[in-house]
């Protein structure tokens, strides 16, 4: 089931079009990474979903019904952790949760509750009376997601939640994606860092110029550039072995041995997995494996080559 549909959506300031006609569809369940350099047409992709920018052209559906026509529904159903923090300095942690919890609401024990549990999802229930002035730059962004999901909403957008913080609240902050997604909340997850996006995103949008030019799997977006995969493996002795044997394994393209750095090259078919061949073949020639290595192009390759742009310099 979709959660989230985008149809021919469109934003334009005057002739600009900063969004255009981009077609789209989030999957109930997924951790769906939505990339961009800037200006590419992201932040006003979330803005319209968010329902902070009127669209000009195109419908977004929530759950199967438009936001447009259903704003109380959507915003219900939708959590948003913004780039830029969303907190109140000159009030408690507990009070900004239940501030935010109110404005989609709830009320009485129950937002009460919700917000408690909200502080204690993301690590501040210790916190619950102090100010977050006097909060760390890693504490601030985890109030900033406790305030956006003490409402359960079905949708959960991530807009760079791990900018500016220590390598700890960062790991914390991924952490907390995950169980959110176990928990059984579709998210929406951007970030600057392509490898918080390799490890979290089940699958992914490419954005330039406010259209969509790739969209899969992480699978799916390499082989985009290469139909092929490298593997480099090092030998004990690359001497006096003979290829043929390598070459005839189908899927296998190339095999170059380098006898100077006792390693083996070999370059295979992107879709297929035959490593454990490989290196049986490897054994039957009486050659000793020390190492192996298996790689493809990684997604930061993918993005510059697609948009000739890199990602986190953008």
């Amino acid at each position: 089931m979709n959660v989230l549909q985008l149809k021919k959506l469109t934003k334009k300031y005057g002739e600009f079009a900063a969004v255009d006609q981009l077609t789209l569809a989030v999957q109930e369940g997924e951790i769906f990474g939505l990339l961009g350099a800037n200006g590419a047409g992201k932040s006003t992709t979330i803005n319209m979903i968010a329902s902070l920018i009127p669209i000009t052209k195109g419908e977004i559906e929530l759950l199967g019904k438009n936001i447009a026509k259903n704003g109380k529904f959507a915003k219900s159903n939708i959590g948003i952790v913004p780039q830029e923090l969303a907190i109140y300095e000159d009030m408690t942690a507990y009070e900004n949760v239940r501030f935010f919890a109110g404005l989609y609401g709830l009320r009485g024990p129950e937002l009460k509750r919700r917000a408690e549990e909200a502080l204690a999802f993301t690590g501040l229930s210790d916190k619950h009376r102090s100010y977050p002035r006097d909060f760390s730059g890693g504490m601030k962004r985890r109030l900033n997601i406790a305030c956006a999901i003490a409402h359960r909403p079905k949708l959960i957008i991530m807009d760079e939640p791990t900018v500016g913080i220590d390598p700890h609240s960062r790991n914390y902050i991924l952490n907390s994606v995950r169980k959110l997604n176990e928990m059984g909340s579709t998210i929406i997850y951007t970030s600057h860092y392509m490898e918080e996006v390799e490890e979290l995103c089940t699958r992914i949008a490419i954005l330039d110029h406010g259209k969509v030019i790739a969209e899969g799997t992480k699978a799916q977006l390499k082989s985009i550039i290469t139909d092929q995969k490298e593997i480099r493996i090092d030998v004990r002795s690359a001497t006096g072995l003979d290829t043929r044997k390598l070459s005839e394994i189908a899927g296998v393209r190339t095999v170059t041995v380098n006898d100077e750095q006792n390693s083996v090259s070999i370059s295979t078919d992107a879709e297929v997995n035959i490593l454990n061949r490989i290196i049986q073949g490897l054994m039957a020639a009486d050659i000793e494996i020390r190492s192996v290595e298996e790689s493809q192009p990684s997604l930061e390759t993918v993005f510059l080559t697609l948009t000739g742009r890199s990602l986190r310099d953008s």
